[in-house]
């Protein structure tokens, strides 16, 4: 990706430009991000893919100002013609390749970051509320029209009366209407209340992750016990006293308890590899066909459920760590970062490099290139 190369779908920023001004300080409206509109997936098609149970699917309603929620899988979808209702599909680069192809327009942030896509359809008047989200978010418009209302407002108070995240006090300071191509990208924290014009409303929604502080610890503690060894020091107290106070802890044991949890982050490469193993574990409704061994002359591609980056001694790729060096490194990062890996790179492997990516294409995690 050129970065530093001024494009429409950034209103004539480069990723740069974008990065230093926007992302995470404010908004940006795109008119006419995508000329045409992209076309993940169709109706028909989102409907399908709800009433799936490996797919994360929420039907939401305002019919006669009663707000409901129902979590997929969704049978069947209110008409069309009925006005009020929204459908979400999450995870849409995970099931459809057009919809990996439309979120790898984002990848000039890192992929770590980066989430997943989102497409939502809609009748007239459907939507989710005034609502805020704690990540990045890029609004496209896909199919009909939605008008958003944004704010950036600090004092919002959640309605304690439905059964989604809706603010009760929302005041609107811009509004739009977005056409199919447009796009609107919101930063964490605006205050954002969007509402299809007329049926037919599909909406995309690249999302990012944002981990707080518990959620990432409690994610990379486990990981870095995984290599503890059995075989170190058990704890001892010889100099312990008798005591009048056996429900208290004692203070050598809390000593103890906190040089293992810092040996534990401090052993070379530990937090390296328990970061990069949890951003790379896939969500629990994905899974992989099985496939065989890449055949000669042949360019490798990564399949479109899977997450890998690199750091400067690993690669990471669906929740497992390789440690990786010279050559091989260089082409394991080429992979990582363009997502293929064309056949005369795959013949300069080393053959352990080569027997670990024809594993990789038997777990399903790497596809051969279509013809």
């Amino acid at each position: 990706m050129q970065i530093a190369l001024p494009t429409a779908m950034l209103a004539g920023l480069s990723p740069e430009q974008f990065m230093h001004k926007h992302w995470q300080k404010k908004p940006l409206l795109v008119r006419q991000a995508f000329d045409p509109a992209p076309s993940p997936a169709s109706l028909k098609e989102l409907a399908a893919l709800a009433a799936r149970d490996d797919v994360e699917s929420r039907l939401v309603t305002a019919f006669d100002g009663e707000w409901k929620l129902k979590q997929g899988p969704i049978a069947r979808l209110p008409a069309m013609s009925k006005p009020g209702w929204t459908l979400l599909v999450q995870g849409l680069d995970q099931h459809l390749a057009e919809g990996r192809a439309l979120l790898d327009l984002f990848r000039f942030v890192p992929e770590a970051r980066l989430d997943d896509l989102m497409l939502s359809v809609a009748s007239d008047g459907g939507g989710v509320g005034p609502h805020f989200d704690s990540y990045d978010v890029f609004l496209i418009q896909l199919a009909g029209q939605r008008r958003w209302r944004i704010a950036a407002q600090r004092d919002a108070v959640l309605r304690d009366d439905v059964p989604l995240k809706i603010i009760a006090n929302f005041k609107a300071e811009e509004e739009f209407v977005l056409q199919p191509g447009d796009m609107l990208y919101l930063p964490p924290g605006w205050a954002h209340d969007g509402v299809a014009v007329g049926s037919g409303c599909i909406t995309g929604s690249v999302g990012f992750r944002a981990s707080s502080v518990e959620g990432l610890a409690a994610e990379l503690l486990p990981r870095l016990l995984d290599d503890v060894d059995s075989a170190s020091k058990l704890y001892a107290d010889p100099r312990q006293e008798a005591t009048a106070e056996p429900a208290r802890v004692p203070p050598a044991l809390l000593d103890f308890a906190r040089r293992a949890v810092e040996a534990a982050v401090q052993r070379p490469q530990a937090l390296e590899r328990a970061l990069g193993e949890a951003l790379t574990e896939p969500k629990a409704t994905v899974w992989f066909e099985p496939g065989e061994p890449l055949a000669p002359g042949r360019d490798a591609v990564l399949d479109r459920r899977s997450r890998m980056l690199y750091d400067a001694a690993h690669v990471f790729l669906n929740g497992e760590s390789f440690r990786a060096g010279g050559r091989d490194a260089a082409l394991m990062r080429s992979l990582a970062d363009n997502r293929v890996l064309g056949a005369a790179e795959v013949a300069r492997l080393s053959p352990d490099a080569r027997e670990l990516l024809d594993q990789w294409t038997e777990d399903g995690w790497v596809q051969p290139q279509t013809p």
